[in-house]
């Protein structure tokens, strides 16, 4: 039985971790091309991360720079300056729209996202998906705590709720919560899941998910 399904946003509803990656080029791109490297590496490496996490990592265990207030705000300004558009501009996963659409009023939807939650929603507005889910939610807090709430403020069973995400920290979330995880891997991102435990399904794309859990709704 699923009772609830929460996804994460980038590479299971929009085909967008590659705008993001665009974005932490364009950023970095007056870095030394070996730090650059190293950038690019570690934000594919930790999808699902919090990008003002990233940048703390960038800075201090690849550029070993001071990260000041001043400079998290600029850089966080600057990002979403270059990447936000480029988010609601990219495609939708293969059969998301479909899903979205097909499973509204059967099974509450929610999404929770690495994006600072201000933006996460209105992207998820702007791309005209709003209407599909109960709540959006984003960054500072992360992921694990709003599933907590979420289970707390619905009463859903662990045992009945999915999470499906496309990462690691993906994952983490769910296991942190006892919930069930379905995990999306395909060529266009980064695999971080395959060989993790306590993942119940790999799928390549929102149409191997509606096909996944439409047995669990007969």
């Amino acid at each position: 039985m699923i009772d609830l399904i929460i996804l994460d946003f980038d590479g299971v509803i929009l085909e967008s971790v590659s705008a993001k990656t665009k974005a932490f080029s364009k950023l970095f791109s007056g870095e030394k091309p070996e730090d650059l490297r190293k950038i690019i590496d570690y934000h594919l490496k930790n999808g699902g991360m919090p990008r003002f996490d990233k940048f703390r990592h960038i800075y201090t265990e690849i550029l070993d720079k001071e990260l000041t207030e001043e400079k998290m705000k600029e850089l966080s300004e600057s990002f979403e300056k270059i990447v936000k558009n480029e988010v609601i501009n990219s495609p939708f996963v293969s059969g998301a729209e479909e899903f979205l659409s097909g499973i509204t009023g059967k099974i509450p939807l929610y999404v929770v996202s690495a994006t600072p939650q201000d933006e996460i929603r209105e992207i998820v507005k702007e791309k005209g998906i709003n209407r599909y889910f109960r709540g959006v939610f984003g960054s500072p807090e992360t992921k694990a705590s709003h599933i907590r709430k979420i289970l707390e403020d619905t009463g859903a069973k662990p045992e009945n709720t999915v999470f499906i995400g496309d990462a690691k920290n993906d994952w983490k979330a769910a296991v942190d919560n006892r919930i069930r995880f379905i995990g999306r891997v395909c060529d266009k991102i980064p695999d971080t899941i395959t060989g993790l435990p306590d993942v119940e399904k790999i799928v390549e794309d929102m149409k191997d998910f509606e096909m996944y859990i439409k047995a669990y709704m007969l």
